[in-house]
């Protein structure tokens, strides 16, 4: 998630305040195209991995080497990203995730001092949402 998060890949290491839900709640409701989320890896389920929401059900994203140039979002599904598009592990290798993985919305830096701030959802690191549709419900 650099540069958001660890700008200084030698320096000291961010800490952020995670905001939990129960999972049984509508994840959709909870988050929108920017949050950086924290969510159970699609390949470990071992892993925690930490990713901004770059697609919604039913919108159409442009890939970054994914086997499709364009993918539609699946219902219940989103589409997430890495800061670093270079070097992430993120729906570009996996496809869309889940929404039943997302665990909590990282709200804060909380460490180190120097760079306490708040995580606002960013929608100039979402730069691949090329179409919003509404999905109707099944």
């Amino acid at each position: 998630m650099q540069p958001v998060l660890n700008p200084d890949p030698l320096g000291t290491t961010d800490y952020v305040f995670l905001h939990n839900w129960p999972v049984a709640t509508n994840a959709y409701d909870r988050i929108s195209r920017g949050d950086i989320v924290a969510l159970i890896s699609p390949r470990d389920p071992e892993q925690r991995i930490i990713k901004r929401i770059v697609g919604l059900e039913g919108d159409i994203v442009e890939t970054r080497g994914y086997k499709k140039p364009y993918i539609r979002v699946p219902v219940g599904h989103c589409w997430i990203e890495g800061d670093h598009h270079l070097n992430s592990l993120d729906s570009n290798i996996f496809g869309p995730v889940a929404l039943g993985l997302i665990r909590s919305k990282a709200k804060c830096i909380v460490w180190p001092p120097s760079r306490w701030q708040m995580l606002t959802p960013d929608s100039s690191h979402v730069t691949t949402t090329l179409k919003v549709e509404p999905v109707e419900s099944l």
